[in-house]
């Protein structure tokens, strides 16, 4: 659509409908000019353009499943109503080229989708990632020109470089391939973009949910071919709000202690003679555990006995929640929360034990809920956010408790969004 008039139709409420599924009736007023700043920036950054596109992909929440993905588990997430919008134009130079708010241009070109070692940590890594993907498997790949926006609070556990991964991905798909590609091969090509092209280890748990959209349920026992099943959840409806409170911890040099978790669990499975921990008989582990202690050492077994009681809780978690049996859901919540507190162990870096944002925030929550609701680390771990399912009628009193403990505005309740990545019509 032409920018100026998709400016018009926004400003006179053309796409109030199409905001208010994505982000809830209250938050149009305030989307609607987040997207008419992002056309005007656009037209800054690249005034040669007349026609646009409009994309968006959601950041992810995971419900249940702490560290179960990457040992071929099973995982219960959602996409939220945070995302990264993108207003595009294609072209036909053979170059991608994006300019994320607050951050310099990107340009890749398609002519070397060879992993590049100088843009390991960088997102030019991950458009190149993306692309290399949709050529590795036939499919088209083309030059784009796009502004990007993103409010999926950076290492709060929302995944935004999924986001970002996912967003590149729909716009290839969409315009090149006519949605050929689906869901989950944008977000396998997602996963592999983060692995060999950005230089981080990470399951695919996060590309899926925000790929697929909604509520899902999750099981990675076969990573080529993941089963993703719908998991209804309406919140609302059975008297709760879902809230992630971001601690303020710092991410920096956490990159060993996430890597650890991993490889410790894999330490397992291979005295065992399996690859991951999915592979292993949970039964024989026990029997043998006396000897994995001496080998692989306590904290890896402790891991490892996280992941065979985390993985069935993702499963119950759904069952749960789909039965609109909040009660037993809470509960699985909670013992998701202490399992990883307890045995996981990635509330707190080991090397700054003095830093511990995380069980702080967990320690307010059960203050505040007393013996309501629900609240448990959130993503990764080691510094970053907690989430908490918290009854409607205490829900003002935690945001507002939390936002004193670690600055107004770190509280955020998140709404989840029925959608992946897609392309916004009009």
């Amino acid at each position: 659509m032409n920018i100026m008039g998709l400016r018009e139709k926004i400003k006179e409420g053309g796409l109030d409908a199409k905001l208010a599924e994505l982000y809830g009736a209250e938050a149009v007023g305030a989307q609607r000019e987040r997207y008419i700043q992002a056309c005007g920036e656009f037209e800054n950054y690249f005034p040669e353009h007349h026609n646009v596109w409009l994309f968006s992909a959601p950041g992810r929440t995971e419900i249940c499943g702490n560290h179960t993905d990457h040992q071929h588990g099973c995982v219960l997430a959602a996409a939220v109503d945070l995302d990264i919008i993108g207003v595009v134009a294609f072209n036909d130079e053979g170059v991608i080229r994006v300019q994320s708010a607050g951050h310099a241009m990107n340009v890749v070109n398609l002519s070397d989708l060879a992993p590049q070692k100088s843009e390991e940590g960088h997102s030019d890594a991950l458009i190149r990632g993306m692309a290399a993907g949709f050529r590795s498997r036939g499919l088209n790949i083309g030059g784009f020109d796009a502004y990007t926006t993103s409010n999926v609070l950076g290492g709060s556990g929302l995944s935004s470089s999924a986001a970002f991964e996912v967003l590149i991905g729909t716009i290839i798909d969409k315009h090149y391939n006519n949605g050929r590609a689906g869901a989950i091969e944008t977000a396998k090509m997602g996963q592999l973009a983060e692995n060999a092209y950005f230089g981080k280890k990470s399951g695919l748990m996060d590309q899926t949910a925000s790929a697929v959209g909604s509520s899902v349920f999750i099981d990675f026992e076969n990573t080529s071919a993941p089963k993703v099943s719908a998991a209804r959840c309406d919140l609302e409806a059975n008297g709760y709000v879902l809230f992630i409170t971001d601690t303020k911890g710092s991410h920096a040099d956490l990159s060993d202690e996430y890597s650890a978790i991993p490889s410790e669990m894999i330490s397992v499975a291979k005295q065992l003679g399996k690859d991951w921990l999915r592979a292993v008989d949970e039964e024989e582990f026990w029997q043998r555990l006396p000897e994995l202690r001496r080998v692989c050492g306590d904290r890896s077994v402790l891991r490892a006995a996280h992941f065979f009681a985390e993985n069935k809780r993702a499963v119950y978690a759904a069952k749960a929640i789909e039965n609109n049996d909040m009660k037993e859901f809470l509960r699985i919540i909670n013992e998701s929360g202490e399992s990883s507190a307890l045995l996981l162990q990635n509330l707190y870096a080991c090397k700054s034990p003095q830093e511990q944002g995380i069980s702080t925030a967990l320690m307010m929550s059960r203050r505040i809920l007393g013996a309501e609701g629900a609240c448990r680390v959130h993503g990764g771990g080691f510094a970053g956010t907690i989430q908490a399912f918290v009854p409607l009628h205490l829900a003002e009193a935690y945001r507002t408790g939390m936002d004193r403990l670690f600055g107004e505005g770190s509280c955020h309740k998140l709404l989840i969004r029925n959608c992946g990545g897609i392309e916004i019509e009009l």
